[in-house]
């Protein structure tokens, strides 16, 4: 057989094979089809209807939703034209029309999804619609003078506004929540734990104080971010503002304020450490979060039981083991902390941009933006459900402190004989006697007492005063209530009242 007619039989072969193949998987494909067609238009974590809400929040997902978004583009070239007509740059018939179309209503997003895949533009195919939607010729005003860019850096501000808004409002339950618990157990012994064994002795209080207190701090952070971040972009295809005109300084004064936002000095189209701050600060406060859960997920522990989630019958810790209670909401608030942290350094990698504009970043940015408001606002929510009906197990707080007493109390120990011995005699003497207790397995006050180096020093003590974690709390009832009485002004000035009340206690 020549090496042509080879190569024609071989290629028959090879497209009957194919086409047996074909026929296999059709019918493969028809057999396994699902008898309920299926849109596939949920697709990511936070929008599953079954698991979506432990990863976003109906708010952040209100937020960042598509017909949203248009929504928002459409009220920023709405009021860029209105402002435009303010200073006579375009007709007011012509700002009052595309202002009366520039609505979903009028502008459907599904012809906006479809112009979109025809242009190949992100900002293109809604501009076309909308120029539809004018009368007459109101449409060939639209977008005058501006860039894509400039709109869709607006809107975005306008959804980072939101996502502070919200943000904010989660935080103030949150740290009236916290506040309350730290307030409630201000004097309540526990046991202070550092390298996760045992220290010394503090109060519950003061470990809530400490979530406390950074949490105010993120609201100074908050409120200073929105001076930086939310500011309107209006300067144009190069950041030079001209085909803006001679007024387009004063246009961008009132562009922005009708937006609600700040005027910047200069364009930012490839300056996108606003953006960078908006995440860090974002992915700081879930940290936060995560450290708390992490802290009460530790807690709750069968070993420690000093803390324990609300529970109610008919929740199920495991399909093959029963018994279990798992904190699972602790848990899911340290994996939406680390979700969130890993947001921050994709936002970094944009703010490497070309000259005067570059697509790459905010390519980035339209992915990293929601991602991290979505795991924020999910892990505060969930932390804030957490903390408003934690159960604190007091007694055994005072059994774990009490069980460890004598190890706990080697700081007071050392410092009363050090006032004889002197601080470093008296360390390495405690040091001598607590380890060695430890090594032979012998009760540390018999070691103690019969220690050579401080018997004679012993007679006018009172151990049991010495050695009793209660009476070496230090400041901490101090402390918690100064930072409780800082949460308290906060939330007077937000005008959202006093302290409630703390539910949760358990006293066995």
């Amino acid at each position: 057989m020549s090496l042509s007619a080879q190569s024609t039989a071989v290629s028959t072969l090879l497209e009957a094979t194919l086409e047996a193949e074909s026929a296999d998987s059709a019918e493969s494909t028809e057999a396994s089809a699902p008898t309920t067609p299926c849109s596939h238009d949920r697709g990511h974590i936070t929008d599953s209807f079954l698991l979506g809400d432990r990863y976003a929040t109906p708010e952040s997902r209100a937020i960042f939703c598509d017909t949203c978004r248009i929504q928002r583009w459409l009220t920023v070239e709405a009021q860029l034209s209105l402002a435009q007509a303010d200073l006579g740059i375009i007709p007011a018939w012509a700002a009052e029309r595309i202002a009366e179309a520039a609505t979903v209503e009028k502008v459907d997003p599904e012809e906006v999804k479809k112009a979109t895949l025809e242009s190949g533009h992100s900002l293109v195919g809604l501009l076309r619609v909308l120029e539809r939607a004018c009368d007459g010729e109101a449409g060939q005003y639209i977008h005058f003078g501006t860039t894509t860019q400039d709109i869709q850096d607006t809107a975005q501000s306008l959804e980072l506004r939101d996502v502070f808004d919200e943000l904010e409002r989660l935080l103030d339950e949150t740290i009236t929540h916290v506040a309350r618990l730290a307030d409630q157990h201000a004097e309540t012994l526990a046991l202070g734990r550092t390298h996760a064994q045992p220290a010394l002795p503090i109060t519950f209080g003061l470990k809530a104080a400490s979530w406390l207190d950074e949490l105010l701090r993120h609201t100074e952070r908050l409120r200073e971010a929105r001076e930086r971040v939310l500011v309107a972009q209006l300067f144009g295809g190069a950041g030079t503002m001209a085909g803006l005109g001679e007024q387009s300084q004063e246009l961008l004064a009132r562009f922005a304020e009708r937006l609600g936002l700040h005027a910047p000095l200069i364009g930012w189209h490839v300056a996108r450490d606003r953006i960078v701050e908006y995440a860090s600060v974002l992915a700081m406060v879930a940290g936060t979060m995560g450290r708390a859960a992490d802290e009460i997920r530790t807690l709750s522990r069968q070993e420690f039981g000093e803390v324990s989630e609300a529970w109610s019958f008919g929740k199920v810790g495991s399909s093959t083991m029963p018994h279990k209670r798992n904190p699972e909401r602790c848990e899911q608030v340290v994996v939406m902390a680390r979700l969130a942290a890993a947001q921050v350094s994709t936002a970094l990698t944009a703010m490497i941009g070309d000259h005067e504009r570059d697509s790459r970043s905010l390519r980035l940015e339209w992915a990293c933006v929601p991602d991290v408001a979505h795991h924020t606002l999910a892990a505060c929510e969930i932390f804030r459900q957490i903390v408003s009906g934690l159960i604190v197990h007091e007694d055994r707080m005072r059994e774990n402190v009490t069980a460890v007493a004598h190890q706990v109390t080697t700081e007071a120990l050392m410092l009363t004989l050090a006032q004889r011995l002197g601080k470093q005699a008296a360390h390495h003497v405690v040091y001598e006697i607590s380890q060695t207790a430890r090594e032979e397995g012998v009760p540390f006050r018999e070691v103690l007492e019969r220690h050579p180096k401080v018997v004679s020093e012993l007679a006018d003590l009172d151990l049991d005063h010495v050695l009793d974690p209660a009476e070496h709390l230090g400041a901490s009832a101090a402390l918690t209530r100064d930072v409780t009485r800082k949460a308290a002004d906060y939330l007077h000035g937000r005008g959202t009242g006093t302290l409630p009340p703390q539910k949760g206690t358990a006293h066995s």
